[in-house]
């Protein structure tokens, strides 16, 4: 958003505090309820999910930990809210952490609207959201933010002030929300509080850890996200049930997966429906995955690549979790049947492109596609990413040619490292045709273990990548127009400095019809 317009937000929130309080409860807070921020997400053309989450802190001032706390919300076209298009009541209950998510529908496409929740006589800030345009009609542009794995101790989220300048349409955060660890002293450039975080009130207070960052709460209330998840949202390199690698032995896995889903739910806008039998305790698996349109311009995915994937293989010493691993000496990796997506999400995506008709598809999921040799002379591939899932992958890229996919678009996190390239019919035979293209994003704030040598290294022994950085943190922008595609490497210059300057690394440019990258 523009300065101005966030000035305008600020001082229509800032306003309320005189606004009569008749029918909006006797409560009194000591403090902000509503300091974890608001956020909208989930969006389509005609519908939206607001969300809000009462502050831990409010609730131990008043004693009211345990206690069912009606929260109103309100929807307007203007930030002064004269114009009210739909509110009504909800109940912020002590078993969903006191989170809200107002499911609003029937509304206008394309069309921008602002929100706020109310508490006695407190109110939220103001957030705004819009809609996307009608699947039917010709939608000119798109403007799109993806981002992922923001550690909260390495480093400040500067990238996310720089971002609510781009008067976007919709962030695409492709997974590691928060991370499980506990705090490091020898690392830490802000504190992290809490030690491992196991139980479903540790991951509650991870969040809140988390969501109490400014430039964060600002993004959330500057437009539309939608979401997914990676491993860190429950544990380093997990796979379906199977726990992962990290410091913390858990006696119950599937309790602690299933207490970090429902944390996951509490604390952002999603759609009660896909979490409904978790909730309910009749189930231990959710929906992340989905798609959405915007306009005949382009179909967003939205995939989930943790909850349904087959162990990884061959890694050393057969511990949990992932490695590097010599393909050459592990059977189990070219197994056909193992996959990463799941048999389901797999058929449901094939079936999704056979319908598209959009000029673009853009398939958002959690790590990169294009193989790298991670070893120095020798043949080593990262079994917990898409090397480690070859039939899978190869799966995933003969559904995009045979469906006739228009301008596949494939954007991914997980590494820390931005990675650009093409994605080719056949990794086996580097001549084979590019099908599609894809931008692997950096962390928002998570350090990178990678030297320039080595990313060089690969670069040179990987042809259908045009580009790789290790260095820098940051977030890339997809603009989407009907005859191109531009996406912008957003990046900043010191992750510990919480007023760095954030650059434009590199600027890449697609033709539609063409999946060939051009560098700007």
């Amino acid at each position: 958003m523009k300065r101005r317009q966030l000035l305008s937000l600020a001082a229509a929130s800032a306003a309320l505090i005189g606004l009569p309080k008749a029918g909006w409860g006797r409560a009194r807070w000591p403090v902000d309820p509503f300091s974890l921020g608001v956020a909208s997400g989930s969006p389509s053309s005609d519908s939206m999910v607001l969300w809000t989450r009462l502050s831990p802190e409010a609730l131990t001032q008043t004693g009211q930990h345990h206690t069912s706390i009606y929260i109103s919300w309100q929807l307007a076209h203007d930030p002064q809210f004269t114009q009210i298009v739909q509110q009504g009541q909800l109940q912020a209950t002590p078993e969903l952490g006191h989170s809200v998510h107002a499911e609003v529908s029937g509304l206008s496409p394309a069309r921008e609207y602002f929100y706020r929740f109310l508490s006695g006589q407190a109110s939220s800030p103001v957030g705004r959201t819009r809609t996307f345009p009608s699947p039917d009609s010709p939608a000119a542009r798109l403007r799109l933010a993806y981002a992922s794995c923001q550690r909260w101790g390495d480093g400040f989220y500067s990238a996310y002030r720089d971002m609510r300048e781009q008067n976007l349409d919709v962030v695409m955060f492709l997974g590691d929300y928060l991370y499980e660890y506990p705090p490091s002293a020898s690392r830490d450039v802000r504190p992290t509080t809490g030690g491992w975080v196991l139980t479903l009130d540790e991951y509650r207070a991870r969040y809140a850890l988390h969501k109490s960052d400014p430039h964060l709460q600002a993004m959330h209330a500057a437009c539309p996200w939608i979401v997914t998840w990676d491993d860190h949202e429950v544990q380093n390199d997990y796979a379906e049930l199977h726990a992962g690698f990290s410091g913390a032995p858990v006696q119950d896995f599937a309790a602690r997966r299933r207490d970090a889903y429902q944390a996951f739910y509490e604390n952002l806008p999603l759609r009660h429906a896909d979490f409904a039998r978790l909730l309910n305790r009749q189930s231990d698996q959710v929906q992340v995955f989905g798609s959405v349109k915007f306009g005949q311009l382009a179909t967003l995915y939205n995939l989930d690549n943790r909850q349904y994937r087959h162990r990884q293989a061959c890694t050393p010493g057969d511990r949990p979790g992932g490695g590097r691993i010599n393909p050459q000496h592990c059977e189990l990796l070219g197994q056909e049947y193992r996959t990463l997506l799941g048999q389901q999400q797999e058929g449901w995506l094939k079936r999704q492109f056979e319908r598209s008709r959009t000029q673009w598809n853009l398939i958002g999921q959690q790590s990169l596609i294009g193989p790298r040799d991670m070893g120095a002379g020798m043949s080593r591939v990262w079994n917990d990413g898409w090397g480690g899932y070859p039939a899978a992958r190869q799966r995933l890229i003969d559904a995009m040619q045979s469906t006739g996919l228009k301008n596949p678009v494939v954007l991914g996190g997980d590494v820390h490292q931005n990675w650009v390239g093409h994605i080719l019919a056949d990794y086996a035979r580097p001549d084979s045709q590019a099908v599609a293209v894809e931008f692997c994003g950096t962390s928002i704030s998570s350090r990178n273990r990678a030297t320039e040598a080595e990313i060089k290294r690969i670069l040179q022994h990987s042809p259908y990548f045009v580009f790789a950085d290790a260095q820098y943190r940051g977030y890339g922008i997809v603009d989407v127009q009907q005859h191109s595609l531009t996406t912008i490497l957003r990046t900043v210059k010191n992750i510990r400095d919480p007023h760095s300057e954030v650059f434009t690394l590199s600027r890449f440019s697609v033709d539609a019809g063409r999946s060939e990258i051009r560098t700007l």
